[in-house]
């Protein structure tokens, strides 16, 4: 909008200066009606001349357009690759966290599995050396009662 005000503005000073130009160059003796075409030739041609400089002057502005564009696309693309590198970058450390986060706890579950495996060995150890205690005993309180036996029908 505002280039077509621009232009419109440029086009209205153009024809100014064409009037006043071709009001200048009239020439004082001859036809006034050769004289009113000469004049509407020239305003004619100002015109034109006036259209081809408007016509410069949009391309002007859609270059400009058009190299903005480019460099708000390259700041685009620019700030694109740096959020996928900072993402690629976040993802790695998350990963190698989450791998020493493994390691750990698999070190840790090794560590519980192996205490399990030493409590359930000593507890099966105890629980057999008592019960070889408690079966011994039994095997010698058995045999001191079958003895027992014995002596008194020796008497």
């Amino acid at each position: 909008m505002n280039q077509k005000k621009q232009a419109n503005e440029l086009l209205e000073e153009t024809e100014e200066q064409t009037l006043v130009a071709a009001a200048g160059d009239v020439e004082p003796a001859g036809d006034p009606l050769a004289e009113l075409l000469g004049r509407a030739e020239r305003a004619y041609t100002a015109y034109l001349d006036a259209q081809k400089e408007v016509a410069r002057a949009y391309k002007g502005r859609e270059r400009e357009a058009e190299k903005s564009y480019k460099e708000a696309e390259e700041q685009a693309n620019n700030g694109c690759e740096e959020a996928i590198e900072q993402a690629l970058a976040g993802r790695e450390k998350a990963e190698r966290q989450a791998e020493e986060a493994y390691k750990k706890a698999r070190e840790k579950a090794m560590e519980i599995y192996q205490d399990g495996v030493r409590q359930a060995l000593r507890v099966r150890k105890e629980t057999i050396e008592q019960s070889w205690r408690d079966a011994k005993e039994t095997t010698e309180q058995s045999w001191k009662v079958f003895q027992g036996d014995r002596s008194k029908r020796a008497r």
